[in-house]
């Protein structure tokens, strides 16, 4: 990796750094500046804008997260036991206070305040984990290990809407037990 691929990561990891801490609104260059040890300038060199810092963020994010579902896939054949997984794998980040958060599920709250080319990369990220879990709970009601109550595709949203809604409550109550206080009974009432 060269010199200029490296401190355009150490921004992006900077600035998720400072978004997972207090939101898109919460830093500046300057603040990036501090902590790279970098002028701003340089930063401007590799994001002119602040919204294009963060819109590669969210999709190196986005990437992340896809790839880490293919790897899920590929590792975990049961629909149940994926999704005991992916729920598994956001309760010990809250756990392990070191470990990542949701960027997009912070951002989310942000949206009507967010750059639209940064809003699009978040609902693009939420939308890619709906059409995941709709073919989980599609695969896991054909195999007769998931029950829906609906259709997969609103289940998928309202196991997506409880996750992050737990990733909110786990942070809000300083609560890492939280997460899983809320999401295990999900996983109770789906599990055939």
């Amino acid at each position: 990796m060269n010199t200029q691929s490296t401190r355009a990561a150490d921004i992006l990891d900077c600035a998720r750094s400072l978004i997972v801490r207090g939101g898109y609104n919460s830093f500046s260059y300057a603040d990036i500046s501090k902590v790279v040890g970098i002028r701003t300038a340089s930063i401007h060199h590799h994001f002119p804008s602040k919204s294009d810092l963060v819109r590669v963020l969210v999709a190196q994010y986005r990437k992340e997260a896809s790839d880490g579902l293919a790897q899920l896939e590929q590792l975990v054949p049961d629909p149940l036991d994926q999704l005991r997984a992916y729920l598994g794998y956001w309760e010990t980040c809250f756990a392990d206070t070191d470990a990542p958060f949701c960027v997009c599920a912070l951002l989310a709250g942000e949206i009507p305040v967010l750059p639209d080319d940064v809003a699009a990369e978040v609902r693009a990220h939420f939308r890619r984990l709906a059409d995941w879990l709709t073919g989980v709970l599609e695969r896991g009601a054909a195999q007769g290990r998931l029950r829906l109550s609906g259709t997969a595709r609103t289940d998928a949203e309202m196991v997506l809407a409880t996750t992050h809604g737990a990733m909110l409550s786990a942070r809000a109550y300083g609560d890492a037990t939280a997460f899983g206080a809320i999401t295990r009974p999900l996983l109770e009432r789906i599990a055939a």
